[in-house]
């Protein structure tokens, strides 16, 4: 999927948990094929979970995941897979990596979960967004500051998919949008469909913290276009009155950005994730007049 990425397979996580924390030896170990793009995924046993980031740039991911997940963990409406262990690079592999907590659920699409899903997602970013951020630094990432940042990527990504003059338009749009003038806010940053678990319809957990920080909450208001459909994102923002047409625009910028990067990048090696970037422009587009 990237250049420059570690295999791993089951051997090598046995492997690991053997001379790391061998009171886990001789547990199944077994893939779990998903539509993730920084960690490769291996279920342990029927309670646990091996997370093992696969490219540089996600090297930091297991270390941040032990840190900010016990301390969000506790004001949540859903559960969020608890980290146990972080375990240490070897010469066998060579970034730091996470025995967590296996979550049971359901990956679906908008159409095959409750009607309620919009306001119970609302809820999740609700709670999430009133946890104390304690003066933490922005986050360099998705929600910060300045999209400005992104702009001559955006704009060459847009023109790689072709060059729609209304992505362009609404990317400039997105640019002269006010900025967030509050204090920062927790953010998940990837509330795409692969990391929302369901469970008979309804929302029960959200997995892959990798990218969670604290900043701008436009960067989680995306979820209306990464996730929903028309319908479903009038509930949700029905529930989220307390934001501007500026956040909900940045929101918008957090989306498009997100898709247009990753079409091209994914659209050969990861369908799923291409799949999303597709619903995401489909959404962006069909919204607005033109």
């Amino acid at each position: 999927m990237h250049q420059g990425e570690i295999a791993t397979d089951a051997s090598l996580v046995d492997s690991l948990i053997r001379s790391q924390f061998p009171r886990w030896r001789g547990l199944p170990i077994t893939q779990v094929r998903h539509g993730g793009t920084n960690n490769a995924l291996y279920r342990l046993g029927d309670e646990l979970a091996v997370r093992l980031p696969r490219i540089g740039w996600a090297k930091d991911e297991a270390e941040r995941d032990f840190g900010i997940v016990p301390l969000l963990a506790p004001h949540l409406p859903v559960a969020v897979p608890e980290p146990l262990v972080l375990g240490e690079p070897s010469e066998e592999y060579p970034f730091r990596w996470t025995v967590v907590r296996w979550l049971p659920g359901d990956i679906s699409t908008i159409g095959e979960v409750r009607e309620s899903t919009p306001v119970r997602l609302a809820e999740f970013v609700l709670a999430l967004q009133e946890i104390d951020a304690g003066g933490r630094e922005w986050t360099t990432y998705r929600g910060r500051r300045d999209h400005s940042n992104s702009d001559e990527q955006v704009r060459a990504c847009i023109a790689e998919l072709g060059g729609d003059p209304r992505l362009s338009a609404l990317w400039q749009q997105v640019l002269d949008a006010p900025r967030w003038e509050g204090p920062g806010r927790w953010l998940h940053a990837d509330l795409h469909r692969g990391n929302l678990l369901f469970t008979e319809g309804e929302l029960t957990g959200v997995v892959d913290w990798g990218s969670a920080g604290v900043g701008d909450p436009a960067g989680d208001l995306m979820t209306a276009w990464l996730f929903l459909d028309a319908k479903g994102r009038a509930r949700f923002r029905a529930e989220l009155r307390e934001f501007d047409d500026a956040t909900w625009l940045r929101a918008r910028g957090w989306a498009l950005q997100m898709a247009v990067v990753a079409l091209p990048y994914y659209r050969d090696t990861n369908p799923f994730l291409a799949g999303i970037a597709r619903h995401v422009l489909d959404q962006l587009l069909a919204e607005r007049s033109w």
